[in-house]
């Protein structure tokens, strides 16, 4: 039985990027030893980190302007970081609140700065949708404006750019960086755990343009700073290593399978396919508006709660793991990131639509 798991992080990686960790673990590029034992600093493993900006500028398409870091803390490590390394620009962070994510940053860069939430999504006529930027204030003077394009508990996703004039606008990308095609331009700050569509936990990608960097408290831990970072090629401590190494293998898993364009194309089939099998259903359905469905992680609840457990037990038995939704919202949540291949999509809806009709 084939096994698809729609756990939202960490999630699902590439079968063939873990085929190639798992055939170079003992003996990585001739080495004689994994990657996990090798010299951060030494010649082998500095190609494997400078190949990895490398492809991830390819993916992204990355200006010349921006510097590209690998970093510590995931992206709750960026809640703070980010607070800490624009403080002298001000002492306001603006915030559009669209889930518990996006919250959480609020609560955390207040520790450190007047935090001030702009617009936040409301619940219209029974669906989630996120308000339109015409009702925003946005300050002028704010040190920076901070949203998170995707939402995972909520299944929550912005499909549009906030327009912020000359205050840096800062996403966290954590879910869905990667899926499709972005214009890095549009931001100061580009932050996302690894955990979804770049790799295992235990890294954050940080891509920021450089006139943003310098600005940081003088109280700033140098293992989070952007300036150390930067000028340490992200190497002022020991980095996650292995983490780094199988984030450079998506990259190229992605760039072999011709980059962002054609993952983006079936990352929307896969959506479409998902989101049609609920619509068409009279036991399944989905809170959040059509503008705002979240392409990578699909929320839904049924409409008999008492036959939530017993659809979670089938659908394990079935093959189809990690789909109970987030204790927050409750129902099922199914992650379908880059690595979820449209067979593990097709399988779901087979399998809702059998399970509606033996108990709907």
């Amino acid at each position: 039985m084939t096994i698809f798991n729609f756990c939202a992080g960490p999630a699902m990686l590439p079968a063939a990027v873990l085929k190639r960790a798992q055939a170079e673990l003992l003996n990585w590029n001739g080495q004689g030893t994994s990657v996990m034992e090798v010299s951060h600093r030494g010649k082998p493993f500095m190609a494997v980190a400078e190949k990895a900006e490398a492809d991830l500028r390819t993916l992204l398409n990355v200006p010349s302007n921006y510097k590209v870091l690998f970093m510590h803390g995931g992206g709750r490590g960026q809640f703070f970081s980010v607070p800490l390394n624009l403080a002298k620009r001000g002492n306001l962070a603006q915030h559009l609140v669209t889930g518990q994510w996006s919250d959480i940053a609020v609560k955390e860069a207040a520790k450190y700065m007047q935090s001030e939430v702009v617009a936040q999504s409301a619940n219209v006529g029974g669906r989630v949708c996120v308000p339109l930027q015409s009702s925003w204030d946005i300050n002028k003077q704010a040190a920076y404006f901070h949203y998170c394009p995707n939402e995972t508990i909520e299944g929550v996703e912005i499909n549009w750019v906030p327009k912020t004039g000359n205050v840096p606008l800062v996403a966290d990308m954590s879910s869905n960086i990667l899926s499709k095609k972005i214009d890095v331009s549009d931001y100061g700050i580009i932050y996302a755990s690894a955990q979804k569509n770049i790799g295992p936990s235990g890294l954050a990608v940080v891509i920021v343009r450089e006139d943003l960097i310098g600005l940081e408290r003088n109280d700033t831990p140098a293992i989070f700073s952007y300036k150390e970072q930067s000028a340490a090629g992200s190497m002022y401590n020991t980095p996650p290593t292995f983490s780094w190494y199988l984030a450079g293998l998506v990259f190229e898993w992605l760039l072999d399978n011709g980059g962002i364009a054609p993952i983006e194309a079936a990352n929307l089939v896969k959506a479409q396919t998902l989101y049609r099998c609920i619509d068409n259903s009279d036991l399944y359905r989905n809170q959040v508006s059509n503008d705002n469905r979240s392409k990578m992680n699909v929320v839904f609840q049924l409409g008999d709660g008492s036959l939530d457990s017993e659809f979670l037990k089938q659908a394990e038995l079935s093959g189809l793991q990690a789909l109970k939704g987030h204790r927050a919202v409750g129902g099922m949540r199914a992650s379908i990131y880059n690595a979820m291949p449209l067979e593990g999509v097709t399988a779901l809806v087979e399998f809702m639509q059998e399970f509606e009709r033996t108990h709907g």
